[in-house]
C-alpha cells in the first residue's frame, strides 16, 4: 500500500513539473499602442517646381531715326510708365516743324487771297460782267486752297509728332533691361539699332505649372481637354529658394493652347502679384496648390509606418489579437497623417510606437 502512495506521489510531481514548464515556454502576450485605419477627406495637394516669368515685356523701339543724344536709365532698374528713358538729337526733326508751320502758314494766306478772289467773282457772274468760265476757275481755285490749308495740317501734326518723338518714354512699369545702343549711335527704323531695350513688367510674375494629361483628366473629372481651367486649381501658394512662404496667393491665368506631345502634358499659367518687387523673374519657384475636388483616402498615423530595405509595411492587429505583416503603398504626408494607397483596409487597427520584435501570429495585448 505504501508502495502504490510512493508512486502516486511521483506521477503527481512529474505531471505538476510538466505543466509548468510547458507554462514557462508560452511567451507573454506583447503590449502595444495601436490606432486605427481611418478615411479622409483630402485635397490632391500637389508641388511644383519651377521659375518666376514676367507677366509681359514691351519692346522699346524708336520711331523715327537720329543719333542717340541721351541715355537715362540705370540698366536693370525699375521704371515708371511716362519716366523719360532715351532723348534722340531732334535738330532735323524741329527743323521739319518749322518748314510746316511756315508751308501752313503760306496755304493760309493763299486761301484767304482765293476766297476773296471767289467772293468778288459771285456778284460779277451774276451781271454778267465776268463770264461762267472765269468763276468756275475762281471757284476751283477756292476749293483748291482750302485743300491745301488742309494738308499743311496735316503735315505739320504729322512734324509735331516726329518731334515728339525725339523724346522715348517707358510705356509700362517694369524693369529695364541694359540698351542695345550707345550715346551717338545712329537709330530708328531700317537700322542697326531699330530696337533699344526691352521692359518687364514685374507688377505681376507667372510660373507655368506642367500636369500630366492622365492626371489632368482624373482631377478635372473630365473625359478631354479644356481650355477654361478657372475651378480647377485652388489654395495657390509659392515658397522662395530658401523655402520662405511668399505672402500673397496666386490665381489661375490661363492654359497654354497646346499639348506637348513628347511629354503628354497641358501646361497652366498661375500668377503672383508683386507690388513690393519681392520677386524677380528668372528666380527658383515652389508652387503648392489643390487640384481637383477633394477624395476620399485611408490615412493612419505616420509612427505606423516602419521601413526596412526600402519597403514600406505595418503591422495590422487582427481580431484575435494577433498581429500580421503587410506591405503598403503610401502617399503624400499630411502633417502627421500618411496617406496609404494600398495595403490595408478602412477600421482595421495597425501597431504604433512598438520597439518591440514582432512577428506573424504573434500575441499583442492592446
Amino acid at each position: 500500500m505504501k508502495k502504490y502512495r510512493f508512486l502516486l506521489a511521483v506521477v503527481l510531481l512529474v505531471v505538476t513539473s510538466c505543466k509548468l514548464h510547458v507554462s514557462d515556454n508560452i511567451p507573454e502576450p506583447i503590449v502595444v499602442s495601436t490606432a486605427r485605419v481611418e478615411s479622409e477627406s483630402i485635397d490632391n495637394r500637389h508641388t511644383f517646381i519651377s521659375t518666376l516669368s514676367p507677366n509681359y515685356e514691351a519692346i522699346v523701339q524708336p520711331r523715327v531715326s537720329g543719333y542717340l543724344s541721351a541715355k537715362l536709365f540705370d540698366n536693370g532698374m525699375p521704371v515708371k510708365k511716362g519716366q523719360v528713358i532715351f532723348r534722340i538729337d531732334g535738330r532735323e526733326q524741329r527743323a521739319n516743324l518749322l518748314a510746316a508751320k511756315a508751308s501752313l502758314e503760306s496755304a493760309k494766306a493763299k486761301a484767304i487771297e482765293s476766297k476773296n478772289n471767289y467772293a468778288r467773282a459771285v456778284p460779277l457772274a451774276a451781271i454778267d460782267a465776268i463770264s461762267q468760265a472765269q468763276l468756275d476757275q475762281y471757284t476751283a481755285q477756292y476749293l483748291a486752297s482750302e485743300a491745301s490749308v488742309k494738308s499743311a495740317e496735316q503735315t505739320l501734326a504729322n512734324a509735331i509728332l516726329e518731334s515728339e518723338y525725339t523724346t522715348i518714354t517707358a510705356s509700362i512699369n517694369g524693369v529695364i533691361s541694359a540698351s542695345e545702343a550707345y550715346v551717338g549711335d545712329f537709330v530708328g527704323p531700317g537700322t542697326k539699332f531699330a530696337t533699344l531695350t526691352r521692359i518687364q513688367n514685374i507688377d505681376t510674375l507667372c510660373v507655368e505649372l506642367a500636369i500630366p494629361m492622365r492626371q489632368y483628366l482624373d482631377y478635372s473629372g473630365r473625359r478631354s481637354f479644356t481650355y477654361n481651367n478657372d475651378s480647377l486649381l485652388s489654395d495657390i501658394a509659392l515658397y522662395l529658394a530658401d523655402g520662405s512662404h511668399y505672402p500673397l496667393s496666386g490665381s489661375y491665368s490661363y492654359t497654354k493652347s497646346s499639348v506637348a506631345d513628347s511629354a503628354g502634358t497641358i501646361i497652366l499659367v498661375v500668377t503672383f502679384p508683386n507690388p513690393n518687387y519681392l520677386l524677380k523673374a528668372g528666380q527658383f519657384a515652389r508652387v503648392a496648390t489643390n487640384i481637383g475636388e477633394a477624395i476620399q483616402r485611408l490615412t493612419l498615423p505616420r509612427q505606423a509606418i516602419q521601413q526596412m530595405q526600402g519597403v514600406n509595411y505595418v503591422w495590422v492587429v487582427r481580431p484575435d489579437s494577433t498581429v500580421e505583416y503587410r506591405k503598403v503603398a503610401i502617399g503624400q504626408t499630411i502633417s502627421d497623417r500618411q496617406i496609404v494607397n494600398s495595403g490595408v483596409s478602412k477600421n482595421e487597427i495597425v501597431v504604433i510606437n512598438s520597439n518591440a520584435k514582432l512577428s506573424n501570429g504573434q500575441k499583442v495585448k492592446l
